[in-house]
Order: C-alpha cells, then structure tokens, then sequence
C-alpha cells in the first residue's frame, strides 16, 4: 500500500494494515509531513474491506514516537500562521486514528511520549512492551497541549491522573501506566508482536458491524449525557440485526460451526 512520505509506512498483511512512523533515527518523531500522511494511509486502510483491524507501530527497536519533532519547529511553528497549519495537521491525524471504522491498536515499544502518547491515546486499544515509558512534556517545553488530545487522556486516566501527568511532566513506566488505566496490557519484548498479532486475530473472526456498533456507541457514552446520540446509537443497533452477517451468525450457531462474517 503506498504511502505519501517514505517517513511512514503502510502495510497489508492479511487482515491487518500496520502503519509504522519510519523516522528511528529521531525516535519516530513525527514530522510535518507524517501528520499530514496519516489520513491518507487510514483512508486507504479503511477501503480496502478485506482490512479488519489496523495496528500502529514505530520503526526499530527504541520508540513506539518520541513525540513531535521539535527540530522542525523553528521552520514550521515560527509563525501564527505556521503554528495553525501545524496544529490543524496533527489534529486532523489525532481525529482520523479516532474516528477510524476499523479497531485500531497502538503497538508500543520503547519511548511513547507526547504527541507519541496523543496517538496512542487517539487508538482503541494500546499494548505495550515492557520497559516502554509514557509521559507528556509540554510543562518542560512551555507548549500547550490541545483540547482534544486532554480529553482524550482524560477518559482513559481521569481527572487526576491527567493533572499529574501534565503537572509533572516526567516519565512514567509501564507498571505505573498499567495501573492508571492508560495501557491496556503489557507484555516482554520478545511477545508483543505476537500478542498483538493475536487479539488482531480474535477481532477478525468476529462481525465486523457488531465490532463497529460497539466502538461507536462506547464513544457516544463516553460524551456528557446531554450530547448522546441515542437515534444515532439505535441506528447502529438496528443495522447489526438486519445485517447478513446476523443472519450468518445464528446459523452458525444452529449448525455448531465457525461463521464467516462479511461485514454486511
């Protein structure tokens, strides 16, 4: 699958499209030109209907991304004009991971920090490879973080782990962000490839509706009650029951075998 920038990789296997930040030798520290490669890559991804799961990675064996790349700051964020286009790039990329119909795992191994730790939090689920460390440093840089990104950590971590993180802006281990809700699992090295490979596995067989209902109606709980969606929500649900893949499903059942699901 191609890619605008040869900075970020986009990868078919199977059922899986991994998306892979290539810059190791800055630690996958994303440059303007990755943000504004993402939406493509995700699109792309998300046309292809034998594509069931999408998996994020970074390149070599240090980082899963270090964070934005300041180096390019001086040129792209020197001005309010280029601070906006700035701003508006990694935006759009957090909102695209987001809203993706496909499930969407952070592979995280190594450093996981910044706007890094903004796309793993813009992604479904995240695992992570023991001895990797999180944290936003936007307290030592004197940057605001944005909005959407705040929100983000703080329906994963809540109110006060948030403050903490932000406050300190130090780096935090896997234990500590086991503990906190901020990964969902943690694995050696040696196993998280394999790990993840796995769980990609498990999703696939299932009905990709059913998988898709769920991710959108745990978003919708996750707005303040008066901007739920409950049409929205019931429309979902009504779609999955008059689905194909519904009917698949019972006779699967009935008939004691493995359904196979289209995602219709």
């Amino acid at each position: 699958m191609s890619s605008p920038t040869p900075r970020m990789i986009a990868k078919k296997d199977g059922a899986i499209g991994w998306m892979i930040f290539n810059n190791p030798e800055r630690l996958n520290a994303v440059s303007l030109d990755m943000w504004e490669a993402v939406p493509s890559i995700i699109a792309g991804f998300e046309a292809d209907p034998e594509i069931r799961v999408i998996v994020l990675k970074g390149a070599g064996d240090k980082a899963f991304v270090a964070g934005a790349d300041i180096s390019q700051f001086g040129e792209t964020r020197s001005s309010a004009a280029g601070v906006q286009t700035y701003e508006d790039a990694t935006t759009v990329a957090f909102e695209t991971i987001a809203r993706a119909d496909r499930p969407t795992i952070a592979m995280i191994d190594g450093y996981c920090i910044g706007g890094g730790l903004g796309i793993a939090l813009s992604c479904d689920l995240r695992f992570a490879a023991d001895g990797s460390t999180f944290g936003i440093p936007a307290a030592k840089l004197g940057l605001a973080y944005g909005a959407s990104g705040t929100r983000r950590l703080v329906d994963v971590v809540g109110p006060a782990f948030a403050k903490e993180i932000f406050y300190t802006a130090r780096r935090f281990t896997c234990g500590e962000a086991l503990a906190m809700g901020l990964i969902n699992r943690v694995f050696a090295r040696e196993e998280l490839e394999a790990q993840t490979r796995d769980t990609c596995a498990i999703i696939t067989e299932n009905a990709p509706l059913t998988v898709l209902t769920a991710k959108r109606i745990v978003d919708e709980v996750s707005k303040a009650p008066e901007n739920f969606d409950t049409r929205y929500c019931d429309q979902l649900i009504a779609r999955c029951f008059a689905s194909e893949d519904y009917a698949e499903g019972r006779a699967a059942f009935m008939e004691k075998r493995k359904p196979r699901f289209k995602g219709k």
